[in-house]
C-alpha cells in the first residue's frame, strides 16, 4: 500500500464519521476557525489504532510515510491527529531521532492550532522522549521556529519537570527551563505566552525557591497573564507574596 493510498483510506474513515454539529461546537475552543469533520480525539485515535491493527505488516518507517502524507495533504484538523496517532504506539521503542527531525516540519508547515501542537507534544513525543532522554536538548532549537514550534519547546518537555522513568527520577534541567522561557518572554503570540506560563507553573510546583527568584527576577519583563499563569504553581504564602509584584509586570 502507498503512502498516498494510506492516507486516503484513513480520510475517508474520518469523514465516515464526521458530525456537523460537533464540529461547529468544536470552535469554541479555540480563537480562529478551525477546519473540522467533527469526530473527538479519542474516536480519531481509536479509528487509527483500529485501522493499523487491519494493516500489521506496516513497519515503523511506513507509518511515519503514511503520517507525513496524510499531515502534508490535511485539509481537517482530525486528519492531522490521525497522522500523529499513527506513530503514538512505535515512538517510544521503534522511532529514532528523525521522529524530532520530521516533528519540527510538521510544527512549522501543517500544525495550525493549539490543540494539534499540544497533541503532538504529549500523546506523541511524551512517549519517544521517555525512551530517548538524551534528545530533549534538541527541542530547544524549537524556539527559532515558527510560533507552534516555539509553542512545542515548552510543551514537549513540561511532562519531564520531574518524572518517574523506570526505577529512576528524570528531572528536566532548570536551567533549560529558565533558558527556554528568557527567550520567548518577549514573543507576541499568545499560545507561546501560554506555555511560558505553563511550564513554570509545573516547574514551581517542583523548584518554588527557583522560580521565585525567576520571577522575581523577571516580573518587570513578563507579561501579566504569563506570570500569574506561572503563580499557580505556588504555594498560597508564595504566591501571596509574589503577587506584590503585579504592578511592576507588563500588561
Amino acid at each position: 500500500m502507498t503512502p498516498d493510498a494510506a492516507a486516503t483510506e484513513l480520510r475517508e474513515l474520518l469523514a465516515r464519521h464526521a458530525d456537523p454539529a460537533f464540529a461547529d461546537g468544536m470552535q469554541r475552543y479555540f480563537r480562529t476557525h478551525v477546519p473540522a469533520l467533527g469526530v473527538g480525539n479519542r474516536a480519531v485515535a481509536d479509528m487509527t489504532y483500529r485501522w493499523v491493527g487491519e494493516h500489521p505488516d506496516l513497519s515503523p518507517a511506513d507509518r511515519l510515510a503514511i503520517a507525513d502524507t496524510l499531515i502534508e495533504q490535511s485539509k481537517h484538523h482530525e486528519e492531522t491527529l490521525a497522522g500523529f496517532a499513527l506513530l503514538h504506539r512505535v515512538a517510544k521503542k521503534q522511532m529514532g531521532g528523525e521522529l524530532l527531525d520530521h516533528a519540527r516540519i510538521w510544527l512549522d508547515r501543517h500544525v495550525t492550532n493549539w490543540a494539534q501542537c499540544d497533541d503532538l507534544c504529549l500523546k506523541l513525543l511524551y512517549p519517544y522522549l521517555l525512551g530517548h532522554l538524551d534528545e530533549m536538548s534538541r527541542t530547544r532549537a524549537w524556539i527559532g521556529g515558527g510560533p507552534w514550534a516555539r509553542r512545542a519547546a515548552n510543551v514537549a518537555v513540561v511532562k519531564f519537570v520531574r518524572r518517574q522513568v523506570g526505577k529512576t527520577v528524570y528531572e528536566l534541567p532548570v536551567s533549560h527551563v529558565f533558558d527556554n522561557c528568557t527567550a520567548l518572554m518577549s514573543d507576541e503570540e499568545f499560545y507561546v505566552q501560554k506555555g511560558v506560563g505553563w511550564l513554570l507553573k509545573v516547574t514551581a510546583q517542583v523548584h518554588p525557591e527557583a522560580v521565585g527568584e525567576y520571577l522575581r527576577t523577571w516580573h518587570t519583563q513578563m507579561r501579566r497573564d504569563t506570570f500569574r499563569y506561572a503563580l499557580e504553581g505556588m504555594s498560597a504564602d508564595d504566591r501571596s507574596a509574589l503577587m506584590a509584584l503585579d504592578g511592576g509586570v507588563r500588561a
